[in-house]
């Protein structure tokens, strides 16, 4: 039986170019988590070019650095034509989102809206390791 979905596909996005994700000093250290709802994600799928829509959620520990909101909004914007699976949202985003605040745990879920009666929940975790000397 032939494949229909290829490691090209498969690998779709994952290194595309996006926009930088901005952030800003956070004021206050102690351990707080920010959550933030982004209700109209948009993506397309590599393999058809059907749009996927869904609801991502992140929920981060900051610790020096706080995500800037239009940036952010900009960088999950650019999602938008995007020719990439789900499951490589959800873990692209998150690294990147890692990349640029640096927090100290962060969760991204992605729930997609159900296409041919099929529903997809993704959700991503990452911890530091260990905790930077301040």
């Amino acid at each position: 039986m032939k494949r229909v979905y290829t490691d090209e596909h498969a690998e779709a996005g994952v290194r595309s170019e996006l926009p930088e994700i901005e952030t800003w000093p956070n004021q206050y250290t102690t351990g707080y988590e920010i959550e933030i709802v982004m209700p109209e994600f948009t993506s397309v799928c590599p393999r058809t070019g059907l749009p996927d829509h869904g609801t991502l959620t992140l929920r981060y520990v900051p610790d020096r650095r706080c995500l800037e909101l239009k940036s952010l909004k900009m960088y999950t914007l650019a999602y938008r034509n995007l020719g990439i699976f789900q499951e490589n949202v959800v873990n692209r985003m998150l690294a990147d989102i890692v990349k640029a605040a640096q927090p100290l745990s962060a969760t991204l879920a992605g729930e997609f809206t159900p296409r041919g009666g099929v529903y997809t929940k993704i959700t991503a975790n990452w911890t530091r390791s260990r905790r930077r000397a301040r």
